[in-house]
């Protein structure tokens, strides 16, 4: 019997992807991310009480320069994972213990208007007003996939995001709103060379930030995301995703540059 599971596509919660960066800077940023929680399946599996727990190091390069006279960003992120998960597999205990690297993501935003390319120095004067802009984010797949498993850290197909990102900014008040779209080709070595399709995934995020004296900023953080109902070789499965997500965002940096 071959086992499909619904693949959800994590939604990220980025504010100020849109802001204005002096040209020339290199960035480079480290995180770390804990989960747990219930894993849902299709409903026409017979996987009950799925649960799990994830660490996720992220390490991520971002360079920006001058695209037309407007300043823009060039970034690579690359996740690094270890998950395990437990659950009943016709009513017997099942465990799944991975780590590795994940699927990293590589991504161009260019500003179309309202963030001139400025040196450092020019930058010190600039004073945002509207901001809008656009990006492309690509995943290859290169993160660790074993095709006799059901769950892994690389997904084994590429995904394309383009978004569309407006900012607009009222004295320390600063309010963004970025639509996107989640384009994915298929997986056709899915748990033993079967054909894994998934439809596009449309999300919205928004965020409000306020920005301090200090140069240091927090937001509230909003994404709305539906669609991305998956197939297995051709017989679609009634699984659309529709979920909404909030946050907070309150960073805590060390920051090196260099020209």
């Amino acid at each position: 019997m071959v086992l499909g599971v619904a693949n959800a596509k994590a939604q990220d919660a980025e504010p100020r992807s849109y802001s204005n960066t002096p040209v020339g800077l290199n960035f480079l940023i480290a995180g770390h991310v804990y989960s747990q929680g219930k894993m849902a399946f299709d409903p026409d599996l017979s996987i009950a009480d799925a649960k799990f727990h994830s660490n996720t190091g992220l390490l991520a390069y971002v360079r920006s320069f001058d695209f037309a006279g407007q300043s823009a960003k060039f970034d690579v992120i690359v996740p690094a994972s270890s998950f395990a998960a437990h659950g009943l597999v016709n009513d017997q205990p099942r465990e799944r213990e991975m780590s590795g690297l994940g699927d990293p993501r590589f991504r161009v935003s260019v500003n179309l208007f309202g963030a001139p390319a400025l040196s450092a120095k020019d930058f010190a004067s600039y004073q945002q007003d509207l901001i809008v802009g656009v990006s492309l984010q690509v995943s290859p797949p290169l993160g660790q996939y074993d095709n006799s498993k059901l769950l892994n850290l690389g997904n084994n197909r590429w995904s394309f995001k383009p978004e569309l990102g407006i900012s607009k900014a009222w004295g320390p008040w600063t309010f963004e709103v970025a639509p996107s779209v989640t384009f994915f080709s298929d997986n056709t070595d899915f748990v033993g060379g079967n054909t894994f399709a998934q439809a596009p995934i449309y999300a919205v995020q928004a965020h409000i930030l306020y920005t301090f004296q200090s140069g240091m900023w927090m937001a509230l953080d909003g994404i709305y995301f539906a669609g991305g109902h998956t197939s297995l070789n051709g017989v679609e499965s009634d699984n659309e995703q529709r979920n909404t997500r909030a946050g907070f965002t309150s960073p805590c940096r060390l920051t090196a540059t260099t020209r």
